[in-house]
């Protein structure tokens, strides 16, 4: 009776292990919306990182550093793009390796595929000469080869403070066009407001 008795008490733990096992199994579903609102599709193509550097170069002579406090990267968005956000500070090299240009900015945006680049917040390019551009945006468009804007600008070099609306430059700022002047202060050597 005692073999009876274990046999019963096996079947019976096997079939109460099965139901559980059904039940559990039965309760698991997977909804794929409920999937992607978890696993966030955009999430699945972004690249985040802190405290960025990088080097560009063009045929072994590097032409510009980018230091970066937040970077992105959203490879999934309709037009790919890199953000570099909370501080941002670019410099720019000649050929001879000196830093030629200097850009700082609050963000960015730069288009990879179409190499457009997008700055916003507080811009700020600073020449070897001491000329100073500041705008609240600043485009770099890849296929005209110019940066330009549409927000107010406010030029200083060492003798002349320039005002406009709009501005479009060559890539190393040696040429410049105010698109709508407000007009210019002329100062003296060394007393160029800050």
């Amino acid at each position: 009776m005692s073999g009876k008795s274990n046999i019963n008490r096996y079947s019976i733990l096997r079939t109460f292990t099965v139901c559980i096992l059904v039940c559990v199994l039965a309760a698991c579903k997977n909804d794929p919306a409920e999937i992607r609102a978890l696993t966030g599709h955009t999430n699945m193509q972004e690249d985040r990182a802190k405290g960025v550097t990088f080097l560009y170069s063009q045929d072994g002579i590097v032409k510009m550093r980018i230091y970066a406090k937040v970077f992105v990267r959203n490879n999934n968005a309709k037009r790919p793009y890199i953000d570099m956000n909370n501080g941002l500070k670019m410099e720019f090299f000649d050929d001879s390796g000196n830093v030629s240009d200097v850009l700082t900015a609050d963000s960015s945006r730069y288009y990879e595929l179409q190499r457009d680049f997008i700055v916003w917040d507080s811009v700020q390019i600073v020449s070897r000469k001491g000329e100073r551009l500041n705008t609240d945006e600043l485009i770099w468009n890849e296929s005209a080869q110019k940066f330009f804007t549409e927000k107010p600008v406010v030029i200083t070099t060492n003798n002349e403070v320039l005002y406009g609306n709009g501005m479009e430059a060559n890539r190393d700022f040696t040429w410049y066009r105010i698109l709508k002047p407000r007009g210019s202060v002329q100062v003296d050597k060394g007393e160029v407001p800050k």
